[in-house]
């Protein structure tokens, strides 16, 4: 099913790649996993080469996450990570003027299991920590701090350095940190990030 999925996905960049003058075209400033949904802890669908374009369906409201093909073969990309053309300059997509046109599209709904199997993001048996319970979640927004700026995309099962900072929560056994701008949870062991907030 993943093999299916990644040549639908595949191909509807490529043929919509051409398609309208009015559609919104966004480009990949370098290697960059596509998800299954808008967030870290969804499966990896395929990758938006370096340079590589694909038409904008739209974006999630006050979040990150943006929808590249279309709502039948949708992939989703974190807009830190791709720039588009506004105005005559070219501009990431998360900094967009918000006069921009760019589609506020609704929260897809729960995948079902066939689709969370269809990849994995790591194979670690600790990254697969549950979703933090809401207290830790508020905790850790109301608690925000400076975030640590680091060059990969912000996803689940990565290693933050030792050079950043983790911050307890009061009765949880993770801590959490800001990279890039987003709210994570960590494994204090191994560092790796268990959890990506929306």
């Amino acid at each position: 099913m993943r093999t299916l999925l990644l040549s639908a996905v595949a191909g509807t960049l490529v043929a919509m790649s051409g398609s309208a003058w009015a559609d919104t075209l966004v480009s990949a400033d370098r290697d960059l996993n596509m998800r299954a949904g808008p967030g870290a802890r969804y499966p990896v669908v395929g990758v938006l080469a370096a340079g590589q374009t694909a038409v904008l369906d739209g974006c999630l409201q006050g979040s990150k996450w943006c929808a590249v093909g279309s709502s039948g073969n949708r992939a989703w990309v974190n807009s830190d990570y791709v720039t588009s053309e506004f105005a005559g300059q070219r501009v990431v997509l998360t900094e967009r003027p918000v006069d921009s046109g760019v589609t506020v599209i609704e929260t897809p709904g729960a995948l079902s299991d066939d689709e969370l199997s269809t990849g994995s993001i790591v194979q670690d048996d600790e990254v697969d920590a549950p979703v933090p319970p809401m207290e830790v979640r508020s905790y850790v927004r109301t608690n925000a701090i400076d975030p640590i700026d680091i060059e990969d995309e912000v996803r689940i099962g990565a290693t933050l350095p030792d050079t950043v900072v983790l911050r307890e929560v009061p009765g949880y056994d993770y801590r959490y940190a800001y990279v890039n701008g987003e709210p994570v949870i960590v494994s204090p062991s191994s560092r790796h990030i268990v959890y990506v907030g929306d």
